[in-house]
């Protein structure tokens, strides 16, 4: 599967965007799916997974109340709504698929597919 993520941007603190992950292949049901991110001189790091049926999802803590992971097998797309940013979201933001996978499951490490990132930057 391919991936391509979209949709970000610059952004004032306390706004909102929305990311989206197109993918192309294999049918994303087959799938996990999850967005990672890195930011400016850390690691990559954990944000949000959903499963393969988009109704099982989990969160960094960092996420939690801010952030809504989605996707639309139909359309093959996957999204992340983030709201009430600060700068500390600033970073690449990069969607990825799990192809080993239980169709229940969320998995936040093991992703096979990643897309190539989108910036996302947070001014104060």
């Amino acid at each position: 599967v391919q991936l391509q993520a979209s949709g970000g941007g610059l952004v004032q603190a306390g706004g909102s965007v929305r990311l989206s992950c197109a993918a192309s292949g294999r049918a994303v049901n087959t799938y996990s799916m999850g967005w990672f991110r890195q930011p400016p001189g850390k690691d990559r790091e954990f944000v949000a997974a959903i499963n393969r049926g988009g109704y099982s999802t989990d969160y960094a803590d960092s996420a939690k109340g801010r952030f809504t992971i989605s996707r639309d097998n139909a359309k093959n797309m996957m999204y992340l709504q983030m709201n009430r940013l600060n700068t500390e979201d600033t970073a690449v933001y990069y969607c990825a698929a799990r192809g080993r996978s239980i169709q229940s499951a969320t998995y936040r490490t093991g992703y096979d597919y990643w897309g190539q990132g989108t910036q996302v930057t947070v001014s104060s």
